[in-house]
C-alpha cells in the first residue's frame, strides 16, 4: 500500500528545506523517511526553488507544481469510446456552451446512436474541453513571524501497559507557527481547561473567580 501524501506535508518539508534545515532533521521533525524528504526536495528543485531563497513564492500554485512532480497523473490508454468523443467534439462543445448538462449530453448522444459511457464522456469533457473548471484560487499570505499560531489536538500512541495490563492512550496539543512550521507538541491525558491553562503565560491567564 502507498502512504497518502498531502500537500500540507509537502509544503512543510519544502519550507524547512528552504530555511536551510538538513534533510535528516526535516525527516525527524515531520516524522518522515529521509528518502521521502529527498524526493520532495528534488521535486522542489525541479520547479525552480533554491535553498536560502525567500519563502514568499511558495504559493498554492508552486506547491501544486511540486506535488505534480511527486505524484504525476497516471496515463490512461484511450480506446474506441474516446475516439467516439473526438468524432462528436463539435456537438458536445456546442451543448456544453449552451449549458446543457453532461448527463443530458450523454442521453442526446444515445438517441443519435452514439453510446458513450458517462465516465469516458466526463474525462473527455474535462481533459479535452475544459469542462468543470473551478475559479482560480486566491493566494493567502503566510503573514509575519509571531503573528499567527495554529492550535490543534490529536490522539497519540498508546503507553506501555500499566500494572493491570491496560495500555492507556493520550492526546496532545499541537502548536504550529504559520511561518516557521516548527511544531510544539504537549501531551495531555484529558482535554480540559486546566490542562490548557498551564500553556498560557501567567500574565495572560484570566483572573480566577473571587480574586481581588
Amino acid at each position: 500500500m502507498y502512504r497518502e501524501v498531502t500537500m500540507e506535508e509537502v509544503k512543510e518539508a519544502v519550507l524547512l528545506w528552504l530555511a536551510r534545515l538538513g534533510k535528516k532533521r526535516i525527516a525527524a521533525q515531520l516524522g518522515l523517511d529521509v528518502k521521502t524528504v529527498r524526493r520532495y526536495v528534488r521535486a522542489a528543485y525541479k520547479v525552480g526553488l533554491r535553498v536560502g531563497t525567500d519563502t514568499a513564492p511558495l504559493s498554492d500554485a508552486v506547491v501544486a507544481a511540486i506535488f505534480q512532480e511527486i505524484r504525476p497523473a497516471p496515463v490512461r490508454e484511450r480506446g474506441a469510446t474516446w475516439a467516439q468523443c473526438e468524432q462528436q467534439r463539435g456537438q458536445i462543445t456546442k451543448w456544453l456552451d449552451n449549458d446543457v448538462g453532461l448527463m443530458k449530453c450523454q442521453r442526446l448522444l444515445t438517441r443519435q446512436g452514439v453510446a458513450i459511457p458517462y465516465g469516458t464522456l466526463y474525462r473527455f469533457a474535462v481533459g479535452a474541453l475544459g469542462f468543470g473548471g473551478t475559479a482560480p484560487t486566491v493566494p493567502v499570505a503566510d503573514g509575519e513571524p509571531g503573528q499567527e499560531l495554529q492550535v490543534d489536538t490529536g490522539w497519540m500512541t498508546a503507553l506501555e501497559p500499566d500494572e493491570r495490563g491496560v495500555r492507556r492512550r493520550f492526546k496532545a496539543f499541537i502548536f504550529t507557527p504559520n511561518v516557521s512550521r516548527y511544531r510544539f507538541v504537549y501531551p495531555v491525558f484529558r482535554e480540559r481547561t486546566a490542562a490548557r491553562s498551564i500553556l498560557v503565560a501567567p500574565a495572560e491567564r484570566p483572573p480566577r473567580a473571587g480574586a481581588s
